[in-house]
Parts: structure tokens; sequence; C-alpha cells
């Protein structure tokens, strides 16, 4: 077992913290296209999550079987919270929620509440005090939830458990995002631990629940382990990571004001769901708002 170096991992060239934003984002929209098709076929939440996190677990093990399971130096309650947060429990909630939820209304609810979340955080517990560049783009926020809110109300479109259920995940990531930023783990070392973990508590619920692996086809099985596992399981944490540590918090946020409008795009011509002005309104709106609310616009 290892002792952790705690370092920000600076870097003088940005190139790759941009890279990196650039393809967690983009990885970002389709993992809510493929979670969201997954409903139509056999697999249950437990059997992606094991797909989700055995492929990094098994390709990072060097690196969680170097540093330990509990590395030396590493505060057991943000090892906690960085495995909920953008794990397991992370994981569990959103894939229930996204199951009965439109694409573009998932991307909005869940990618525009994560910026809310982190602000909150940072306001209550860190003693943050976001300029008003930023608070323009959380008012943004809101409004553009909000647009989201009332129409689906009005024609009962959305189970009401899922305005609840996508913004406690946004929490969840955003609670993460402050986790990993505090924790002096590399973005590999962090993606190992939270990896290997997350298996461990999908493998106890499958011991317990079972699982419908088998009556899946393998093309089903296949399009989950490259986009659960490969890309969103390994690549865009790693990449997150990344962009966190070569451009800092604010400039790699920044990049997430295009999830909600990818999504909803690859929703309607993709999987073909109803896209109509008040979608495309609420996901330009909640978009503004989350590069608003990193503070990019912000005067230095």
């Amino acid at each position: 077992m290892t002792t952790i170096a705690f370092s920000d991992d600076k870097s003088p060239s940005q190139a790759l913290g941009y890279a990196g934003g650039a393809i967690t984002v983009l990885i970002w929209a389709t993992w809510f296209l493929v979670t969201r098709h997954s409903a139509a076929t056999p697999l249950g939440s437990i059997d992606i999550g094991l797909i989700r996190f055995g492929i990094p677990a098994l390709a990072l093990s060097p690196v969680w079987l170097r540093t330990g399971l509990l590395p030396k130096g590493l505060p057991l309650h943000l090892l906690a919270i960085m495995v909920c947060g953008s794990g397991a429990v992370f994981f569990l909630l959103t894939t229930l929620a996204i199951h009965s939820t439109p694409a573009a209304s998932s991307g909005i609810l869940l990618g525009g509440s994560m910026p809310l979340a982190t602000a909150l955080i940072g306001v209550a517990l860190f003693g943050e005090r976001p300029d008003g560049t930023r608070i323009a783009g959380l008012v943004a926020i809101v409004a553009g939830v909000l647009i989201l809110l009332t129409h689906s109300l009005a024609d009962a479109s959305l189970p009401w458990t899922n305005f609840v259920l996508l913004p406690a995940g946004a929490l969840l990531w955003a609670s993460y995002t402050h986790a990993f930023r505090r924790s002096g783990l590399t973005a590999v070392q962090a993606s190992a631990l939270i990896a290997v973990w997350s298996f461990l508590i999908m493998g106890t619920l499958a011991l317990v629940f079972g699982i419908s692996l088998p009556q899946a086809s393998l093309p089903e099985i296949g399009l989950q382990a490259l986009s659960q596992g490969l890309l969103s399981g390994l690549v865009a944490m790693v990449a997150y990571g990344t962009a966190v540590r070569r451009l800092g918090g604010t400039q790699a946020a920044a990049f997430t004001a295009l999830t909600p409008v990818l999504a909803t795009l690859g929703g309607g011509f993709l999987l073909g769901e109803a896209i109509g002005i008040v979608e495309i309104s609420a996901a330009v709106i909640t978009g503004i708002g989350v590069a608003l609310s990193t503070g990019i616009a912000a005067r230095r």
C-alpha cells in the first residue's frame, strides 16, 4: 500500500485540460441517450452497473492495487463522498430516473442542476461568494428547469419523483467534485478507487437481487460495455478529473453548458423523442446559465 502524494497536478499546457472538458461533455451527452435506450432492453440497473464499474475497475486494477483500497493520507469521509457522489449511489439513482425521462428533460434536470448544487455547497460549506455573473447564471438555470417543470406537469408527461431524483443526483455529483478537489488524488487514482468500490457494491447487490444479463443480446451488452464501461466509466472520469486539475474547477465546469443542448438534440434525432420549442428553449437557457454560473464571463 502506498501513500497518496497530495498535489494539484499543475501543468503549463492547458491543451490537455480543454481536450478533457470537451471529451467529458460529449460522453455525458451520449450517456444520457444510451441509459435512456437501456430501458427498452432486459438489462436492469444492477446489470448496467456491473458493466459500468467492472470495466474501469479491471482496466485500472494496477492503480488501486498500488494505492490500496484505503490509501494512506486520504480521509475516509472524502473517499465515501466520492464513491457515493459519482459511483454506485449516483449511478443507481440517476439511472432509475433516466429510464422514465426523455433525454432532453434528464439532461436539463441533471446537467443543469450540477453547477447550481456545486455553488450552493461552496457557499454553505466553504464560504465561497459568487459574483454577479455567476448569480445571473444560477438564475438562468433555475428558469430553464422551471420552464421544463411547468410544461411537464401541465401534460403529466414525467413522474414527479424525477424532479427530485435527478437534482438529487446533481447534488451527489457536486459533492464528489468538492471532495475530489480536496482529496489530493490524481484523476486516474480517483477513477480507479471509485470504480473498484462501486463494482464491489454492485456485486453485492447482484448477489442479493440477481441479474438479467443472460437475457440480453450480445449487441445490447456490447453497446453498454462501450458507452457505460469504457467511455463513461473510464474515459470520462479520467477526462473530467484532468480538466479540473489542468484548468481549475471554473473553466472545466464551463464545458457542461453543452450537455443539456446535446442531450436534447440527441434525444430527438437518435431516439425519436418529441422536441418542441419548450424543450429547446429550456435547454438553451439552461446551457447559457451553466456557462455563466462557472464565472467564465466574469471580469477578473
